[in-house]
């Protein structure tokens, strides 16, 4: 269940932890946010992208959706290099050099942009159907708010493991290490579990930014889980070009939206001629709408195949509860989020590890 290529310190599953928690690691530190699952007070974000889906019932954590910026970055590539092959540097060569040396020069030049065009598209797309690949295949973790647990499927053997929410470990790491390149500075999100047979580690793990955006990506989930959150749009980064009702992934849409906020921008003095002419020379090199349609193609792929990965008995749990029926947080859970907004609202510049260990504290619960 591991995000593939990541390299995060782990935390150590043979001791129990709890929400407040911070385990020392060479070069940085994990902190843990649940068990139990407190409100971290920081802003529900979702910037990673790694909330795929959501609706009344359940959550997905971890799926992802193909970005419209690689399909723009493989055909601006391609006729950005056609263009300076065929116009440009023939251009400064009819220029600086006698006709007959320039026509022959230009020749080159435009066989090597017939050529080297889908050359470079072909090991573009390869690169970008091997991602895809792998998005394809990845299960998602999905939280069910309405039973409050958690479904880890393994992809595999196609075991689905049902986590009780509260049980659930979450935690950020922040590590610093030397590599070829000077020191670098890790930060990342994580979930995860014991298998209850095995006692391997069922986890899924996403790098980020920095802490504040680690944090703000759990407490995206914990916010959904507590219905202070009931749409994608409320996750996800503000200043993204996307609409209140628009389709969890990217597409044709997406492009749209950027352009009516340019022409807002431009109308309110925000940017000038100048930027406006570029930036809209950058969408008609880039092929101006195709980016779009091609993403939502490849979107609406997955949106056939993912139900197909799950096993039929998470699709008969994913299915919404009777309000009669839907589970109500721990005793525990309610008293020590309580106390933590109490403990913030006297203490907002504290950590939210000191006020977790204090609310721990002060209801006697023990740790």
């Amino acid at each position: 269940m591991s995000n593939k290529g990541l390299d995060l310190p782990q935390p150590e599953l043979s001791q129990h932890h709890h929400a407040g928690d911070v385990q020392a690691i060479p070069g940085g530190q994990i902190t843990y946010l649940a068990p139990l699952p407190l409100s971290t007070g920081h802003p529900p974000l979702d910037m990673s992208k790694a909330v795929s889906e959501l609706n009344n019932t359940w959550l997905d954590f971890g799926g992802g959706w193909p970005s419209v910026a690689v399909w723009q970055t493989i055909t601006g590539g391609v006729c950005t290099i056609f263009l300076f092959c065929a116009l440009v540097f023939p251009a400064i060569s009819f220029a600086l050099l006698p006709a007959n040396m320039a026509i022959e020069v230009y020749g080159g030049f435009f066989w090597a942009g017939v050529i080297g065009s889908p050359v470079i598209f072909i090991i573009s797309y390869l690169g970008y159907y091997s991602g895809m690949k792998r998005l394809k295949n990845s299960i998602p973790v999905r939280f069910h708010r309405q039973r409050r647990e958690v479904c880890f499927t393994l992809t595999d053997t196609q075991e689905a493991v049902i986590v009780p929410w509260e049980s659930l470990m979450a935690w950020v790491v922040e590590a610093r290490g030397a590599t070829q390149y000077g020191v670098q500075q890790q930060y990342g999100m994580g979930v995860g579990y014991a298998h209850p047979e095995t006692g391997k580690w069922l986890k899924l793990e996403f790098m980020s930014a920095g802490l504040p955006l680690a944090i703000s990506n759990w407490e995206a989930i914990r916010a959904y889980m507590d219905y202070e959150v009931h749409s994608l749009h409320e996750l996800q980064d503000p200043h993204l070009p996307r609409g209140k009702d628009d389709p969890p992934w990217e597409g044709v849409h997406t492009l749209r939206n950027a352009r009516r906020r340019m022409r807002e921008r431009r109308a309110n003095g925000e940017v000038g001629p100048i930027y406006t002419f570029f930036w809209y020379a950058y969408h008609v090199i880039e092929l101006w709408n195709l980016p779009g349609y091609l993403t939502e193609w490849e979107a609406k792929r997955l949106m056939k195949s993912r139900p197909k990965l799950r096993p039929t008995e998470v699709e008969e749990w994913s299915k919404p509860l009777p309000k009669e029926q839907w589970a109500k947080p721990s005793e525990e859970l309610v008293r020590l989020s309580a106390e933590v907004r109490r403990l913030r609202a006297e203490n907002p510049l504290s950590s939210i590890e000191e006020i977790f260990s204090e609310a721990y504290r002060r209801q006697g619960v023990e740790a």
